[in-house]
């Protein structure tokens, strides 16, 4: 099996329609799964980083959530645009996409 150098995963979570914090799905975390795919692929990554679905990461409220290891960076990740800049920024050249990073789900309080 590959040993990946990053792992980037997207919150897929869907919760009640009722429910306050909303879930990444209706905020677009598939289309987002997708981009990360396609970029992925786009920039000769595919073997060398990989996206996966996530069930719930627990801040859907401020979603859609992405998170990558080995960093653990969290990150809320809208549009096409954020996936290109987190993916040239953070997975290629190494740098935190500071306008981009969520607030630390255990800091939150």
């Amino acid at each position: 099996m590959p040993k990946f150098q990053h792992h980037v995963f997207i919150c897929m979570n869907k919760r009640a329609d009722n429910d306050p914090r909303g879930c990444c799905t209706e905020k677009g975390s598939g289309a987002i799964r997708d981009a990360f795919k396609e970029e992925i692929e786009k920039c000769g990554l595919k073997g060398v980083i990989r996206a996966n679905q996530a069930g719930c990461l627990d801040t859907c409220s401020l979603g859609p959530s992405v998170v990558i290891y080995p960093e653990g960076v969290w990150y809320t990740v809208k549009t096409r645009e954020d996936v290109k800049e987190v993916t040239e920024r953070h997975l290629i050249k190494g740098e935190i996409v500071e306008r981009l990073l969520m607030p630390a789900p255990w800091a939150r309080g």
